[in-house]
């Protein structure tokens, strides 16, 4: 458990240390202290249970479109793509996708940039100004951290450039109960690696969230008010393999309903993807060749939704 409440204070040293402990062994850490006020916390999850309670045709009206916005329903998404384990079954979770809402003035709009365009808001009473309100203090940790980690990693520049116009995605998740007899590899989430930057987790008091370890998968332990935070491979990328992405899936075998909360802050689409010139040396060779984040996300989303198999375009 990491108390990030000073890391733009007195103990920031201290605090990124910590971090770069976490961040640099098993890819993964619960951060308290970190400034999302529990009220915007709160308003957001209900704002979640309150979409998902509508009735299915009310769900299905904001259905996930080719900008990857909106409702997606249980069985219609399969991590295919998934570098860990070929899922051979559907996630049992439906979710909402939120990105960072573009105007037909935006200019990533204007350029026909990859899923740049508005939001798809269902006629909740408040859900917008709860999902917006939470975006935008989940956002500001996002950025924090990063900042921090490439800090502390003495590659500030090279790292955190390809983020001044991020790529922002919030999923809004609902797992259903799981028979505790299903199959072993019918997952919530199936088990995957995050493809992107950095990842916070919102999650309730139920459990079921995995991180793979060297010993095996290992529960991650809900911990009231505190965030999961993971690295993406992006970032281990820009990085040059420094900061690690992490292994993780989710059982729901608790007989109840499960609820979290995903924001991902990710490079700006068309960031060429390359290791910091900071962290390449003869003793630290380049790990990774040079890739477009956008190319990335089609492969991973027309990999992983039925939905965009003929929607992502080149």
């Amino acid at each position: 458990m990491i108390n990030v409440g000073d890391i733009d204070g007195l103990s920031r040293g201290s605090v990124i240390e910590e971090l770069l402990k976490a961040h640099t062994t098993s890819g993964f850490s619960q951060v308290i202290g970190h400034g999302i006020p529990e009220e915007i916390t709160g308003a957001l999850f209900d704002a979640s249970r309150a979409f998902h309670g509508l009735p299915l045709e009310r769900r299905r009206a904001v259905a996930l479109n080719h900008l990857h916005r909106g409702f997606i329903e249980i069985d219609t998404s399969v991590d295919r793509h998934s570098s860990v384990e070929q899922a051979k079954r559907p996630n049992q979770s439906e979710s909402f996708m939120v990105m960072r809402e573009a105007g037909p003035d935006d200019p990533d709009v204007l350029a026909g940039v990859l899923l740049a365009g508005p939001n798809q808001w269902p006629d909740v009473p408040g859900f917008r100004e709860a999902v917006e309100a939470y975006q935008a203090h989940a956002e500001a940790v996002a950025r924090r951290l990063l900042d921090a980690l490439a800090e502390g990693l003495g590659a500030s520049d090279g790292v955190v450039a390809g983020f001044t116009r991020p790529t922002t995605w919030l999923r809004l998740l609902h797992y259903p109960p799981v028979a505790t007899d299903a199959p072993p590899d019918l997952y919530g989430s199936a088990p995957h690696i995050d493809y992107g930057g950095i990842t916070l987790l919102a999650q309730d008091t139920v459990g079921g969230l995995e991180i793979r370890v060297p010993e095996g998968w290992l529960p991650v332990e809900p911990v009231p008010g505190a965030l999961v935070v993971n690295c993406g491979q992006m970032l281990e990328r820009l990085t040059n393999g420094r900061l690690l992405p992490t292994a993780h899936r989710v059982h729901n075998r608790g007989g109840t309903d499960r609820w979290s909360a995903a924001f991902f802050l990710d490079p700006h689409v068309d960031t060429v993807i390359t290791p910091a010139d900071s962290l390449v040396s003869e003793t630290h060779p380049t790990r990774f060749e040079p890739v477009v984040f956008a190319d990335v996300i089609r492969a991973e989303l027309g990999g992983s939704f039925e939905s965009h198999s003929g929607l992502i375009q080149s």
